[in-house]
């Protein structure tokens, strides 16, 4: 066996930038982490061949000095911490001091920098690891790292880069995660001498909807909660903007990109109940905690991090977004990021409101005239002001029904434009959510058939009956055995008065049954109460007068989660009058 001994410095870097350096993205993340700690204002990155070739970052950062540009090379030479006092509250995005010298070990770096206050900026060069004495340069202010030709001395490692398209990809995503986290800083990225992205310092609602396009920003919903120590804050999109893929989930915690199982779970416990089937949400969250409350020192890529009270920030960031998403309707709509309009020189040229349209002849005119107040028919020339609330406010977010289309979906009208409700799914959410507050104040409300319902039933869905009777009660369900093979319904939930009560029964049974009791009213509760409200949910084909469907769109502003339906697809949608106009070329 050989003996033991160190290695030299240059190949313990080279062993380092195996877990600091994966691909050229892992050392652009670097870079841009330093301009930033260097309070930076304008930083422009320049890649060629995704990187491979050569990683240029450029910032207006306050330099580096010149008997300090050897250091900044070195490992474990920092600035940013000098004691453990330091590191276990550290608020700055580096501070382990090893980036740059594993860098430096398997590439050809330069670094020129121009601390304030210098004549003229300094340069050193790094070839595998060996710097050379600094010399002078030119350079108006702040750094320039430019790296050169990655694992060209580590022929394994870099045979294992992809192609220049993938990490070019990888990098344009590192790109936007730091972008993101600093709105107020102007970025540029360049890629073969082409503009790729340029980004002027901007408001945070502004350079989310610059980095992650104008539909997410219409889609996402704004908030700002603080407990304690803690502040979360930044756009959650609506479930409806869900997604195949995790491509659009960002979360930052003091500034810092993190990947957290534990906030990742928060997070995905708040949109359970509103997201469809497998599909993921979209989000960009700021997490603010006190920096000696959060270890970020977990893994050299500085990506993890471990909380001293784990259980306290998961329900902080659960509770935060769960109540953003389940706002009601009118309550969303006054959440969403306030974007510039765009620029028009005319104004609308359709009054405020006009719900005079009569689709219906003979209902819709007398329903309207007493709804807003006339002694006369609503005629369908006359303009009628919007009804006041009870507040004083002018305002139904979903507007007033006009008309069912083909028996499936309510039309209304609101100041903006046309609303497409679909009746099943809507009124199935305001049913679950009932169901929900019922059954967390045990006193789900029973309705006794005049006439039990008996039906066949196998010997297992006797046996639920007769051993979660209990349970079943707290549902609002009687079912008395009579026979082996036959059960009888005496009562079931009131709010479900109309549901086939065999049918019903028999889809509860089958829960009951399969995950038991306790698991039923606790763990599979949310999705037991959803198989019983789409039971009584009104069905498809069923005509609906005026003012039962004006009551379905009332009650759907005064729901929670109303937007969307029990299995997160939506329950309505809007279509304004400048969508409109585009689909009838108006005004063209």
């Amino acid at each position: 066996m050989s003996a033991i001994r160190i290695l030299p410095d240059v190949l313990i870097s080279q062993i380092a930038a195996g877990e600091v350096v994966e691909r050229p993205a892992s050392a652009l993340k670097e870079f841009l982490e330093n301009s930033l700690d260097a309070q930076a204002t304008d930083i422009n990155v320049s890649l060629q061949q995704g990187g491979i070739k050569q990683l240029r970052v450029a910032d207006d950062g306050h330099g580096i000095a010149r008997d300090e540009l050897a250091l900044a090379l070195a490992r474990h030479a920092t600035s940013k911490i000098a004691s453990l006092d330091d590191l276990e509250q550290v608020a700055s995005l580096g501070f382990r001091g090893e980036a740059l010298a594993s860098i430096a070990s398997v590439s050809r770096l330069t670094l020129t920098s121009r601390a304030r206050g210098e004549r003229h900026a300094w340069r050193i060069d790094a070839d595998g690891g060996r710097p050379t004495a600094p010399q002078p340069a030119a350079l108006d202010a702040g750094s320039v790292v430019e790296m050169q030709d990655i694992y060209f001395n580590t022929p394994a490692r870099r045979k294992f880069l992809k192609t220049e398209a993938t990490e070019f990809g990888h990098c344009e995503e590192t790109f936007k995660r730091i972008a993101l986290s600093r709105p107020d800083v102007a970025f540029q990225l360049s890629h073969n001498g082409s503009v790729k992205w340029r980004l002027g310092s901007a408001d945070p609602a502004m350079r989310i909807g610059a980095v992650l396009g104008e539909d997410f920003a219409d889609a996402a919903l704004q908030l700002d909660e603080q407990g304690g120590a803690l502040r979360l804050w930044g756009l959650a999109a609506k479930p409806a903007y869900s997604r195949l893929s995790r491509d659009a989930q960002y979360v930052y915690v003091n500034g810092r990109f993190v990947r957290d199982k534990l906030l990742a779970h928060a997070i995905r416990q708040a949109y359970r109940d509103v997201l469809h089937h497998e599909r993921h949400p979209a989000f960009v969250l700021f997490l603010e905690i006190d920096p000696a409350l959060v270890d970020a020192n977990v893994h050299p890529t500085k990506t993890e991090v471990r909380f001293r009270d784990g259980q306290a920030v998961h329900r902080f960031v659960f509770h935060s977004l769960h109540k953003v998403l389940a706002a009601p309707v009118g309550v969303a709509a006054a959440m969403q990021p306030t974007m510039p309009p765009p620029q028009s020189s005319q104004s609308s040229p359709y009054p405020a409101y006009q719900p005079q349209i009569p689709l219906q002849a003979g209902e819709n005119q007398s329903f309207y005239a007493t709804l807003f107040g006339g002694s006369k028919p609503v005629r369908a020339d006359t303009e009628v002001a919007m009804p006041e609330r009870q507040d004083g406010s002018r305002e139904y977010p979903l507007g007033f029904a006009i008309a069912q289309l083909h028996g499936v979906y309510v039309l209304a009208q609101n100041r903006h434009g046309l609303v497409v409700v679909d009746m099943h799914a809507a009124h199935e959410r305001i049913m679950y959510e009932k169901l929900k507050t019922a059954l967390d104040a045990h006193a789900v409300a029973t309705q006794p058939l005049l006439i039990p319902v008996s039906f066949h039933a196998d010997r297992l869905e006797v046996a639920a009956v007769e051993e979660q009777g209990d349970v079943l009660h707290n549902l609002g369900f009687e079912l008395a055995v009579l026979s082996p093979t036959t059960l009888a319904v005496r009562s079931i939930p009131a709010m479900l008065a109309d549901s086939d009560a065999v049918a019903l029964a028999r889809d509860v049974l089958r829960d009951v049954r399969e995950y038991g009791g306790s698991r039923a009213l606790t763990e599979r509760r949310n999705e037991l109460l959803a198989t019983m409200a789409c039971h009584a949910a009104v069905r498809a084909n069923r005509s609906l007068t005026v003012t039962e469907m004006n009551a379905l769109l009332r009650d759907m502003e005064a729901t929670e989660r109303s937007e969307q339906c029990n299995h997160g697809r939506p329950t309505w949608f809007q279509a304004t009058m400048t969508e409109l106009d585009k689909m009838f070329m108006r005004g063209k």
